[in-house]
């Protein structure tokens, strides 16, 4: 007869599960306190001594989650957490309904067509398509799946800013350093509260040069099936392409755009009372 295996002790499993925690909590630091961090930065946010936080970043490092600087000896995450990240966006249902939809929209309108999620004070990239119309309006930001920027000074990021709970938006509110990134970047909180507040009585965002000189772009919410919006899709034009007014802009966009936001999220589940 075959000897049962032992199983493991209570003992060994709590300990399993401490060292996978502390783990999780120094990649979790790397999104929250910045790209690049130290020993001693790590063991201050996790709450650890320095050489047992230099043991876990010693594995983590092994394993491809966390990467070295030879020269600072500081750490980033690696390439391990980048693969699972793409995996985990890839198999977000959201992404694959709206891919084929955002592609006939930047077709339409010549424009580069994107859908975002908010992650914090941050929205994320997960979807981005470029017309291929030869006439195409490319607007070049070196953005792409995966691309983080302040959720603050985008149209994406004012459309899911604004649809969130104000219990939950008010602690994003008070984490965001509202640092001028373009000529009409929103700097005072009043005037973003405000911004908002007409954002979420539209259900169109409009970002007029406050993420980068030139920059324009409209955004759209996206619901799922329960109403709650759960992304954010958005076209965006450059002043060197298009150097039409905001207005002529928004009347030229805004349907299009509209409709397609109305076709991902009808066929997320959502369906309007209207």
């Amino acid at each position: 007869m075959f000897e049962q295996p032992e199983r493991p002790s209570k003992e060994w499993t709590t300990m399993t599960s401490q060292s996978l925690e502390r783990g999780l909590r120094i990649l979790t630091e790397f999104t929250e306190n910045g790209p690049v961090l130290g020993i001693a930065d790590l063991a201050r946010a996790v709450g650890l001594n320095r050489s047992t936080t230099h043991r876990y970043v010693a594995t983590l490092a092994g394993l491809g989650f966390l990467q070295q600087d030879p020269d600072t000896r500081k750490y980033s995450l690696g390439p391990r957490v980048v693969d699972l990240g793409f995996a985990a966006i890839s198999s977000m249902e959201i992404t694959g309904v709206a891919a084929a939809h955002l592609q006939t929209l930047s077709d339409e309108t010549g424009c580069a067509a994107s859908m975002a999620v908010l992650d914090g004070a941050d929205i994320v990239y997960v979807e981005r398509r470029r017309s291929r119309r030869p006439s195409g309006l490319a607007v070049d930001l070196n953005l792409h799946v995966g691309s983080r920027l302040p959720a603050y000074c985008t149209s994406m990021g004012k459309v899911l800013l604004a649809y969130r709970d104000p219990a939950a938006l008010r602690p994003l509110l008070d984490r965001m350093d509202l640092a001028r990134r373009g000529p009409r970047t929103i700097t005072v909180r009043e005037q973003l509260v405000s911004a908002l507040s007409q954002v979420r009585q539209s259900g169109l965002a409009v970002n007029d040069e406050e993420l980068a000189p030139g920059l324009r772009s409209l955004a759209a919410p996206i619901r799922d099936r329960s109403g709650q919006v759960v992304a954010a899709i958005n076209v965006a034009v450059h002043l060197t392409t298009w150097g039409a007014s905001l207005e002529s802009i928004v009347d030229r966009l805004s349907a299009p755009l509209l409709r397609t936001a109305a076709d991902i999220s009808h066929q997320l589940g959502f369906r309007s009372n209207s």
